[in-house]
């Protein structure tokens, strides 16, 4: 059984700590957007499989940078289906709180009292978000003096934060869940005197547009940013790959105009 705290007393700690905000995958909560074409219980299982995507990315990175991997989660008896379903090389700190700025507040601190000399919030909805983003990331961040990284989202919002010290004046006055995100955080992060390194955008898979961008990445060699190499997201194509063996499926694709995907 994971603990939500690692015991670091015998252990070197990693430079960086880097945290996936999720929540556990519950038919009818999650991914309601991609419903339809997907199912209830399709929309849950891509959950699922964004996150041992995301997770593997970071165990990726991990391979190459001084990284330590952990999943903020909620609510918290959500637990079981992370200790289940995820590396158990990562991490769980429960992180629940009424606001999104609450959570991604909470995380940090948390990573920053493990002893983490960077801190990383991602989200779990970026199956083939380039491990390279995550390496450049951390490299950032170990540069001398207080800094932060910001990955700005296509529909306005972040995929990624790196902190180096905690900046609550990051998640005040943010309208969440709407285009303003990124803008605002830039000028909260102005506000403060805060340097902001600015990663290339990216996409999260939350509606039916980029549930598109993920087929035409995973199955028609369709590249998001031609500059970057896309992780290769093996749980969402083959979980994917396996819903389009059903015949209803390719004809609710069709139906909502995903064209060659669904053939």
């Amino acid at each position: 059984m994971r603990g939500s705290v690692v015991d670091t007393s015998n252990a070197k700690v990693a430079a960086c700590g880097v945290a996936i905000m999720a929540k556990g995958s519950v038919p009818g909560h999650s991914k309601t957007r991609l419903v339809p074409p997907l199912t209830f219980e399709q929309a849950a299982q891509c959950n699922t499989a964004f996150l041992r995507d995301v997770a593997d990315n970071i165990l990726a990175a991990a391979a190459e940078r001084s990284i330590a991997g952990y999943i903020a989660y909620g609510p918290p008896e959500t637990r079981p289906f992370f200790e289940d379903n995820l590396p158990r090389e990562m991490a769980l700190i429960e992180a629940c709180y009424p606001s999104l700025g609450e959570c991604l507040d909470h995380t940090i601190t948390q990573l920053l009292e493990r002893g983490h000399s960077a801190t990383v919030v991602i989200n779990a909805d970026s199956p083939t978000l380039p491990t390279s983003l995550l390496l450049e990331t951390a490299d950032v961040l170990a540069r001398p003096g207080d800094r932060a990284v910001l990955g700005p989202a296509l529909d306005g919002g972040y995929y990624l934060l790196g902190l180096k010290v905690q900046h609550r004046r990051l998640f005040q006055s943010i309208a969440w869940s709407t285009e303003h995100v990124a803008r605002q955080t830039l000028e909260r992060a102005a506000e403060v005197n805060l340097p902001v390194h600015v990663l290339p955008t990216w996409y999260d898979v939350d509606d039916i547009a980029t549930f598109k961008l993920l087929l035409g990445e995973l199955f028609e060699g369709k590249s998001f940013a031609p500059t970057l190499s896309s992780a290769r997201a093996h749980h969402s194509r083959a979980l994917i790959q396996s819903l389009l063996e059903s015949p209803d499926f390719k004809n609710g694709l069709t139906l909502n105009g995903f064209g060659r995907a669904a053939e």
